[in-house]
Parts: C-alpha cells; structure tokens; sequence
C-alpha cells in the first residue's frame, strides 16, 4: 500500500513534550507520511516545546483568544479542522491525553469518518468534575477512538471495563519519559539565574506548581498557607513556586508568598529548564498530571496537591502521595517527607511505573502492525 498518511494534533504544551518524541519517531519511518497540526491552545508555552524539539508544523490553526472559553476552544478547532481533513485526506489522526484540543481533534476526525489513535489512553478519575474538563474530555475522545495507546496495563483495564475491545489497545508506556532523554542534562546551567544560585546540595528545594481550575480560589491559598508554614518551620528547605501567569492563581501566590525569606515565584519555566529543575529538587509539590510521571522517572517524591488522581498505578507504586488542599493535610505530607529520611528513601527510590523511553517506537510499530505493514503485535510495557 502507499505510506500510511498521519496527522498529529496538539495544541498545549504538556501534549507538545509529550508528542514530539511521537513525532520524531514517526519521521523516521519510511511507510509513514506524518505532517504535524497545532491549535495553539496556548500560543507561547506550546512555542517553546516546538523551538526546543525542532519541529515546524505543517498546519498552525493559532486558536488562542484572550479570555478564551472551551466552547470557544471546541468550535474553532473543529472548523480548523475541517478544511485540513478534506484536503489531506489522512488515514489516521493522533491526540494526546485530556484536553480539549483532544476532545475537538477526535471529534472532527470521527465527523470526517477518519480513524483515530489516542496517545495516554484510559487514564480515568471516575469523576467527570474532576479533573475538570480533562476527565472527560480523556472519556470522550476514547468513546471515538479506533486506536488505543495505553501507558500502563491499569489504564488498558479502565478501558475493557468500559466495553473496549481489547485488540484495538496497546500498552506503550508513557512517551514523557522518552522525551526526557532528551531534555535531562547532568551539568546544567539555567538560563534563569536564580536557579543557578540556590544550593541544591545543602537545601531541601521544593519544586511547586499549582495552578489546576478546581484548585482556583481556597485551594491556591491553602497551598500558599502551608508552604509558608513549611518554610517558617524548616531552616533547611527553599521553595521555587512556578506561579501561572493567570491572574487567579498569581495574584493568590503574590498576595501570601511574596517577600518571604527562601520562597522564590518564578513564572513557568520552558521544558527544558522545568526538566532540570526538577532533577536538581528534593522533592515535588503540584497539582499538574505529567508531573506524576516525570519527577519520579527521576528519583523525586510528589506530593499531589489534589482531591483524586487519574495516575493511580503511581500511588500503588508509592511514587505520589495524594494530600488534597487542606491545609493540615499538605503540612502532614510534606513534612513526612522533610523530616523522616526513610520515609523520603522509600518514595524516592520507589519504580516509576509510567515507562522506559521506548513509549514512541512501540506506538508507531503498533500503527504499523494495524495497517499490516508490521506481522507481529508490538509487545506490552509492563514494569512487572
């Protein structure tokens, strides 16, 4: 048959770091012709993962509105969408994870009778307010998916609970870890210059971010309340709050962090300088999904600063403690962490079960092995 033509959509950064070792993969092969498509969800974050990974989309939609809405989102990716699929005519259409660019990627291809892959399939909260609207856009896009990519064996299993059949899943691993071999450099040096003065040796430096929709308002100030508590507390600890620049959360943070001795608010960091961060840190503290998989792939504890994770296999794995935004709670688990070393050894060295940096190639061998350009079925990742 001719080359299997694919477009890859994505529009966030989370979705670009971990698309682009997809997209890198699958220009290496010779039976596939792949163009990229970026909605442009987020314009500037998304930017610094395609200058980083040196990828030029083929198709650039540029969504972002100021104030922009989901609705507002869902509707101009679908009518993006629907010139680029009656021109391009591909075989098959890959998404990433939760987003709405996902929900509105799949949505268009399904419309266009387009078959679809989705990349980080069946993670599940069970809760369709939580996270919001991520939880339900993952359940959506996997409601129109012809293609599986499942990282862990738990996420494969939400999905045959949920009637899919088990042929069209694949179990990959996690291509976040195959893209921090990438980023992940022993002897760094910041481009931001504070980073470059604290003493990682020494201190005990706490990585935050928070930022999540449902963490808005009482949640973001309870974390800032017990992060001043640790550090009022704990001489030895220094705190690097990665704040968002959305005035809902970096006004909270401003409001009870700032000025405080050994709390540093930083505006997001590029991957790159996210990835090293994070390999220099004692520990993690976040509301975020993929730091789940990417701080433990480096040996770091996460306190998750959530109510209900979508990541249970790292719980199990004891790689993340869920703690919720109770301020008592945060104090208990951070502090555990802090002040008992083999509480810390423990987390620290636990297995991360998201992946061995082949996540990418087994996903590609997978569309091969679909299109019957590949004889045998791709084994299964398992940490087991």
């Amino acid at each position: 048959m001719n080359k299997i033509k694919v477009i890859t959509i994505f529009g966030t950064r989370p979705e670009a770091i971990k698309m682009a070792p997809l997209v890198k993969e699958l220009e290496k092969r010779e039976e596939i012709d792949n163009k990229v498509c970026v909605t442009a969800q987020h314009r500037e974050m998304l930017d610094q993962v395609l200058d980083l990974f040196k990828i030029t989309p083929d198709f650039d939609l540029n969504v972002m509105k100021e104030k922009q809405s989901l609705t507002g989102i869902t509707t101009r990716v679908l009518e993006g969408l629907k010139d680029i699929f009656e021109k391009e005519k591909p075989n098959l259409i890959l998404v990433h994870g939760d987003t709405t660019t996902t929900f509105a990627g799949a949505l268009a291809a399904f419309y266009n009778k387009i078959e679809i892959g989705h990349v980080e399939a069946g993670l599940r909260t069970f809760n369709k307010y939580f996270p919001f609207p991520e939880e339900m856009n993952r359940k959506l896009t996997g409601a129109l998916t012809d293609l599986h990519f499942s990282p862990t064996i738990s996420s494969k299993e939400n999905l045959l609970r949920e009637g899919v059949e088990e042929k069209s899943i694949f179990v990959t691993g996690n291509t976040v870890i195959d893209a921090m071999k990438f980023t992940v450099e022993k002897d760094y040096i910041f481009e931001n210059h504070i980073l470059n003065e604290i003493d990682y040796k020494n201190k005990k430096v706490i990585m935050v971010t928070a930022h999540r929709r449902e963490n808005w308002g009482d949640g973001i100030k309870n974390i800032c309340m017990a992060l001043k508590n640790i550090v009022e507390e704990n001489k030895d600890v220094e705190v690097i709050y990665l704040a968002h620049l959305n005035p809902l959360v970096r006004n909270v943070v401003l409001e009870h962090l700032d000025g405080l001795d050994r709390v540093h608010i930083l505006p997001p960091l590029d991957t790159k300088e996210a990835h090293n961060l994070m390999n220099k840190c004692y520990m993690v503290m976040t509301d975020s999904g993929g730091l789940q998989e990417e701080a433990p792939h480096l040996g770091k504890p996460v306190i998750l600063l959530r109510d209900v994770t979508e990541r249970q296999e790292a719980v199990k794995a004891g790689t993340v403690k869920v703690v919720g935004t109770k301020i008592e709670d945060i104090l208990t688990g951070a502090k555990k962490l802090i002040n008992c070393p083999l509480e810390y050894e423990k987390m620290s060295k636990a297995i991360n079960p998201f992946g061995d940096g082949n996540a990418s190639a087994r996903i590609v061998d997978s569309i091969l092995y679909h299109y019957n350009l590949k004889e045998n079925r791709p084994d299964e990742y398992n940490t087991l």
